[in-house]
């Protein structure tokens, strides 16, 4: 069996190690979603992941309700991508951009008032972040049937502007209860039409933004993230197993690069986990490169492998205190705690402040 330290055929890209760096939202960008330089540093610093997921980047300026979050949607924004990625690149590292539409989690706020669209007219629970502070989220409204087209070309849009921007490939964020989330599982989806009801039905949406990405970026450079495993910001199914396995074998028909798959141990930052890990049944149906997240160090993760359960791991919070996480793995080095005060504060702090380990150590 591979290593953590082994390299891998990623679709398109060959990752020199197993130690991807997980999608992080950090809330650098400015108020109006552009990219800043710190952000180069950010992710230059940890150009030694085998590949870089970036954080979740709003695909639209209706998709998008996170403070200081990036987008992907306009020029400026393409433009402060670009020392993003080059410094990546510099640093001899690979990044494909997650590419997000929240759906029901967006706030009117950040739509001059309009309420959010979704799978359903539903209310997400909890409160929404926001540049008020906190706030109770609102009910969307139902994506209509015409408006489809619509947001499959901004999902297109948003995949030309990430390969102009220097990503070396792209992630459609379907996972954490965000829309595509929204339209697969049965408590958020109450559609009649061709996007509900049956699994068949609601795995349509995901199906269809996959083939539109891969129509601009081609299957070796787009990958996908579903989070299989119990409630995700208030978004469930009654029987997720043979929903998430037909999704995993739709996607294995479209070659995409790789699947990733986040299953937390615990009750956590997204939502409780009160259904078994799905990896091991969707390994069956989906044999292209399987990316499993969320609870894992480098024991778990060997483990993992050894098992023939993924042939990677993607690492969030402590890639986000260990710019030199593979090292710190690969050496058996002690690894920094993140801390979550700083962890969307929109400073340097927390950001860029976090120590390599000294030489020889």
């Amino acid at each position: 069996m591979p290593s953590l330290f082994d390299p891998i055929q990623l679709g398109s890209v060959r990752a020199p190690n197993r130690v991807l760096m997980a999608p992080l939202t950090r809330g650098r960008a400015t108020r109006d979603f552009v990219p800043t330089p710190r952000m180069a540093t950010y992710y230059a610093q940890r150009a030694s992941a085998g590949l870089i997921l970036s954080e979740a980047t709003g695909i639209s300026r209706e998709g998008l309700g996170w403070p200081h979050a990036p987008g992907l949607w306009s020029a400026e924004q393409v433009e402060a991508w670009k020392p993003v990625t080059g410094a990546v690149h510099d640093a001899g590292g690979r990044i494909f951009a997650q590419l997000w539409h929240m759906g029901r989690l967006v706030h009117s706020s950040y739509l001059g008032g309009e309420a959010p669209v979704s799978s359903s007219a539903t209310r997400a629970p909890y409160k929404a972040h926001t540049y008020e502070g906190r706030i109770e989220y609102d009910r969307a409204c139902a994506l209509r049937l015409d408006e489809i087209p619509r947001l499959l070309d901004d999902y297109r849009n948003a995949a030309r502007n990430a390969l102009a921007a220097g990503f070396d490939g792209i992630q459609l964020h379907s996972a954490n209860g965000y829309l595509i989330d929204q339209f697969l599982r049965d408590n958020s989806n109450f559609r009649d039409d061709s996007y509900g009801g049956p699994i068949s039905n609601r795995i349509r949406l995901l199906g269809e933004v996959t083939a539109a990405l891969i129509e601009v970026a081609g299957a070796g450079r787009t990958a996908v993230r579903l989070s299989p495993n119990g409630d995700s910001q208030g978004v469930d199914d009654s029987d997720p197993e043979p929903l998430f396995t037909a999704a995993a074998a739709m996607l294995a028909g479209h070659g995409i690069a790789f699947l990733e798959l986040r299953e937390p141990d615990a009750t956590g930052t997204f939502g409780s986990t009160d259904v078994p890990r799905l990896s091991p049944a969707i390994r069956k149906v989906f044999p292209g490169p399987l990316v499993l997240n969320s609870d894992y160090d480098a024991a778990k993760g060997q483990a993992a492998l050894d098992q023939g359960v993924a042939d990677a791991i993607s690492f969030g919070r402590t890639f986000l205190a260990n710019p030199d996480l593979p090292r710190r793995y690969a050496e058996g080095l002690p690894v920094n705690e993140a801390v979550m005060a700083t962890w969307y504060s929109n400073g340097d702090d927390g950001y860029i402040d976090y120590p390599v380990a000294a030489a020889g150590s």
